[in-house]
């Protein structure tokens, strides 16, 4: 037997209008009627018919979702796991995700990602930018629908921002290292530009700065965030730098650094101690396990959508707000 909207609103114990609305998101439903719709709609196995609603009511109850990952680069775990908190988020609400993936990590193929999105009647976009200045969402989005930027913060467009305390955790890394008495720490980077790595730097900077020590820069690296560079960095600073610390502010840096050590068969962390950024599983089971600042990227993923609904529901708010999750430190024995 077919379902329809009848049998759904007989089920939960509701109008067949309210079912309606909650299904086209036309009107304001409460929380708790919304959830009984859903659970009826789950139980029935009842299925909207997307285009046909899409038509009807310009909505698709679907949010593009564009994130930059690299085939090699291990930030593909960082945002595989804030688009699970945005997907399990969204459907609580009814709403789905679209998700592209920026490969190339250039202008032109997430411009014409949103393209391709906006022909697929978006409700709104939630996007890790590879741009510092998106000022071409003024053409490419035009406040069609809402955008919530995650992990960096660009400028150039009206939008909320959901990041991780990047300045904070590494003013937190810094600071463990120094109340240990290490004062040569040194620091490897991903490239400047974004404001992920432009506030990772300034903790590092801040952390010096309150104990009363100069940065040097002859034992910071800037490089690009890949395996190979963490490696050849690790292995430069300690042929030409006196340090007892090192602060690699990249998970993919980091475990270049890690495999450099190793082979050098440096002891961490008697002769060089070390705490990296993003808590894997692999850096559990280094020898020995790795000191890490812990990013929550599955909390910034349900902030995200969160974020999301507000400005969906709300549409006349006009204010751009920005959310930082705190990060944490995972102490284990590298430090």
């Amino acid at each position: 037997m077919k379902v329809g909207i009848k049998e759904v609103a007989e089920a939960a114990g509701v109008s067949i209008a309210t079912v309606s609305h909650v299904v086209n998101n036309t009107r304001y439903v409460s929380e708790k009627t919304k959830a009984k719709v859903y659970e009826a709609m789950k139980l029935l196995d009842f299925r909207i018919n997307a285009v046909a609603q899409s038509l009807r009511s310009q909505k698709s109850n679907t949010i593009g979702l564009i994130v930059p990952v690299l085939p090699s680069d291990t930030s593909n775990f960082f945002f595989m796991t804030v688009a699970q908190g945005i997907q399990k988020t969204l459907r609580r609400y009814g709403y789905q995700v679209l998700l592209s993936n920026n490969s190339t990590e250039e202008l032109e193929e997430e411009i014409e990602q949103i393209k391709l999105f906006n022909s697929k009647l978006i409700d709104g976009l939630i996007i890790a930018s590879i741009a510092d200045d998106v000022g071409y969402l003024d053409d490419t989005v035009n406040s069609r629908y809402p955008v919530v930027f995650i992990d960096r913060r660009p400028v150039g467009y009206h939008g909320d921002f959901v990041l991780a305390d990047g300045f904070g955790g590494s003013l937190n890394a810094v600071q463990t290292l120094l109340d240990k008495g290490h004062r040569k720490i040194g620091l490897i980077t991903g490239s400047l530009g974004i404001s992920t790595s432009n506030e990772r730097m300034e903790g590092y900077k801040k952390a010096l700065s309150n104990c009363g020590i100069e940065f040097d820069q002859s034992i910071v690296r800037e490089v690009p965030a890949n395996f190979e560079s963490g490696y050849n960095c690790a292995k430069e600073l300690l042929a030409s730098a006196d340090i007892t610390a090192l602060f690699v502010a990249n998970n993919v840096l980091t475990m270049g650094v890690v495999a450099c050590l190793q082979e050098l068969k440096i002891r961490i962390p008697d002769e060089l101690a070390v705490i990296g950024f993003d808590d894997y599983d692999w850096t559990k089971i280094t020898m020995p396990p790795l000191s890490v600042i812990r990013q929550p990227s599955f909390e910034i993923g349900v902030k995200a959508a969160e974020v999301m609904i507000q400005r969906i529901e709300n549409p006349d708010v006009q204010q751009s707000n920005e959310y930082r999750l705190p990060t944490t430190l995972i102490m284990r024995e590298s430090c």
